[in-house]
């Protein structure tokens, strides 16, 4: 099969070289990957210039500086890309991070799973981080005279991001079958739409398949510049994302429960109720996800 990876990057001149060459070394290369520069003040673009070789699969598109905003902006980033290059012509549509390095066998474990089920329309491997606890250093993309490349993994210095299920097609590392990417009708440049995709895909019928024995290296935690935003953002989530406020407040409560915190509750379900903006879902989507989330509420009570 063959694959278009479209990576968006803002001043990420410290992780997009590993990136890159983590893509560059891949077994499999059937791929065009394309670069989208989103006004970096940095050297992002000087590097991304120099994986353009003229027999390279590797493009560059530079943009000017886009507003920022969660969720928003790399989707717009993204669609930028898209746009770019005659995407119809290629099987799997990829929308991955630049902060992220891949094993040498990443995209053809990927393909493998495309090939051999043709109902799959989401696929990734896991995501990790550094183990913190081990390496305090947060700010640190690389540490003295470690290699990246290395997925050994021996001294357990790299652990799961556990942000989601393990069987959570991760907002990094998404791959998508081209017809279930069509069928979705693509991104939805809104917070939260690395869990519409999912679920509007399996609103049509597509599978989603996480490949638990490879894993890809983030090179920083999740969101990590909006902690203190954290309860905020999920409120304008969970109401991106069509919930009404009794599966919101479930979602809050479980969320709180977790983080041991009453405050996020009612941080969380205040951040829903002030949101007054039209959904980029329309009805039929809405009933569905909500009955999914019930669905799954209740199944986690036998019911």
């Amino acid at each position: 099969m063959k694959f278009l990876i479209i990576i968006p990057a803002h001043n990420e001149e410290q992780s997009i070289v590993s990136c890159l060459e983590s893509l560059q070394k891949q077994s499999f290369q059937d791929f065009t990957c394309v670069v989208v520069n989103d006004g970096s003040t940095d050297k992002t673009q000087e590097i991304a210039e120099n994986f353009q070789l003229p027999t390279s699969n590797f493009q560059l598109l530079n943009l000017h500086t886009s507003e920022h905003q969660p969720g928003a902006k790399v989707v717009r980033t993204f669609n930028k890309g898209l746009e770019s290059v005659d995407w119809k012509g290629f099987d799997v549509i990829c929308k991955y991070d630049a902060d992220i390095v891949f094993p040498r066998n990443y995209l053809e474990k990927v393909n493998q799973v495309f090939e051999e089920n043709p109902k799959a329309g989401l696929v990734s491997g896991l995501v990790y981080i550094r183990n913190y606890k081990q390496n305090p250093q947060i700010k640190n993309l690389k540490l003295p005279s470690e290699n990246l490349f290395d997925f050994s993994n021996k001294n357990h210095n790299w652990v799961f991001e556990n942000l989601s299920s393990k069987n959570h097609v991760r907002g990094p590392i998404k791959a998508y079958r081209k017809e279930c990417f069509e069928a979705i009708n693509g991104l939805r440049s809104v917070l939260g739409w690395d869990n519409l995709d999912v679920l509007l895909a399996k609103k049509h019928g597509w599978e989603v398949s996480t490949i638990k024995d490879i894993w890809v290296k983030h090179l920083r935690p999740t969101a990590y510049k909006y902690k203190d935003q954290k309860a905020e953002k999920l409120g304008q989530y969970f109401y991106n994302i069509g919930l009404s406020l009794p599966l919101a407040m479930i979602s809050s409560a479980k969320s709180s429960f977790k983080n041991r915190s009453a405050k996020e509750f009612f941080t969380t379900i205040n951040s829903f109720l002030k949101q007054n903006e039209k959904r980029e879902l329309n009805k039929e989507e809405i009933t569905f996800i909500r009955n999914l989330r019930w669905k799954e509420f209740f199944k986690n009570f036998g019911l």
